[in-house]
């Protein structure tokens, strides 16, 4: 079927006025979060913070740098300029930002069980860095390199390219050429953060029950509710935004077909995209003192200036 090939232009318009507007405001938005937590230092002391504004920062060079690489491509309806350098360029920065998404992510949700059932394990220092900084700088450093050798540095024949389909066709070298180092990014970089979430986040659910139901002193549900539902949450937006295209991928390794692969193309695999679009939307339900500080600054914006040196005097008549 060639249904969406054909109308290829009206999605790529329709994508990209949808995109610019989101865009815009969760640009507004992100900027407006890190000026919350600027001025607002105590905030940054609570661990899980720490882990939500690297989360933040990941995302929102996801919206500057990449973003705007997608929506030229969709605005002219091919890659410009048609070079291989630059689909090398392309994909690295989406592959690099899409893994440490998903890594941290997952690294968060294991590390979200410590937090609210042995928060006193941290409070020492060696554990500290090991158990919380070092997995947090592991999501980070881990993607930049595994392709800096898998996209940059691997050789690629230029014919390759297909320089109408997004990033080029996502036709990255080692995909066609080692079927080992293909399978192992598939299953490791997309697979494994997956389920990772998936069972940190239903494990972490069943936990907490649990205490809720023994009452136990030890974990307060009042307290800890509002981490919960913050790691659901922002779990659950990653699951919808990947699991339909790790699904098809998996349907597509099974018993390949055409009609699935334009669904990817043109529909499913924008889906990820929608993460740092809606991310910075969600923080204001899952930041309470950060919804409450942009109500009072935009308080303060609209309250009229008081007028100065504008007193009436009475005039007595003679």
């Amino acid at each position: 079927m060639e249904i969406l090939t054909n109308n290829a232009y009206l999605i790529h318009s329709i994508k990209f006025f949808v995109i610019l507007f989101l865009e815009i405001s969760a640009i507004i938005l992100f900027l407006l979060i890190f000026l919350f937590f600027t001025t607002n230092r105590r905030y940054l002391k609570k661990l899980q913070n720490q882990a939500l504004l690297i989360l933040f920062i990941v995302n929102f060079i996801q919206l500057t740098l990449n973003i705007p690489i997608f929506m030229h491509f969709i605005r002219l309806h091919r890659v410009s300029p048609a070079t291989g350098a630059y689909c090398k360029i392309w994909m690295y920065i989406e592959s690099t930002l899409d893994a440490a998404n998903e890594f941290l992510v997952a690294i968060i949700s294991i590390q979200r069980h410590t937090l609210i059932f042995r928060p006193n394990l941290l409070n020492i220092r060696f554990k500290l860095y090991l158990l919380y900084y070092l997995p947090l700088l592991f999501c980070i450093i881990y993607p930049v390199v595994f392709y800096m050798g898998t996209i940059i540095l691997y050789s690629c024949d230029d014919a390759q390219w297909n320089f109408t389909l997004n990033m080029c066709g996502d036709t990255i070298c080692y995909f066609s050429n080692n079927a080992i180092l293909a399978g192992y990014d598939w299953i490791v970089n997309t697979g494994l953060p997956i389920i990772a979430i998936i069972l940190g986040n239903l494990i972490l659910v069943v936990r907490v029950i649990k205490q809720k139901h023994r009452r136990q002193r030890t974990v307060s549900w009042s307290k800890q509710r509002h981490m919960t539902l913050q790691l659901i949450s922002i779990s659950s937006l990653y699951l919808l935004s990947w699991l339909p295209n790790v699904i098809i991928g998996v349907i597509q390794q099974i018993n390949p077909s055409d009609y699935l692969y334009e669904i990817e193309e043109y529909i499913v695999s924008d889906f990820t995209y929608l993460i740092c679009l809606l991310l910075p939307w969600m923080c204001l339900g899952l930041l309470p003192d950060f919804k409450k500080w942009m109500l009072k600054l935009l308080r303060h914006v609209k309250k009229p200036p008081n007028t100065v040196g504008t007193t009436t005097q009475r005039t007595r008549y003679n």
